[in-house]
């Protein structure tokens, strides 16, 4: 997922620099959701490591 958020911040750069106001917009607003989408499981997934825990093996 950080992966088609980076994927999606690239395009809104090219689209930028080449005066595609749109295209651009919609790319930054895409790359923003995905990135906060992907920060948000990455969170809950470590939560959820740390609360399950392992047991140390012996």
């Amino acid at each position: 997922m950080l992966r088609w958020a980076v994927i999606f911040f690239i395009v809104a750069i090219i689209a930028a620099v080449f005066g595609f106001g749109g295209i651009a917009e919609g790319a930054v607003d895409i790359a923003k959701i995905l990135f906060f989408l992907f920060l948000v499981l990455f969170l809950v997934s470590l939560v959820m490591g740390l609360v399950k825990g392992k047991a140390p093996r012996v």
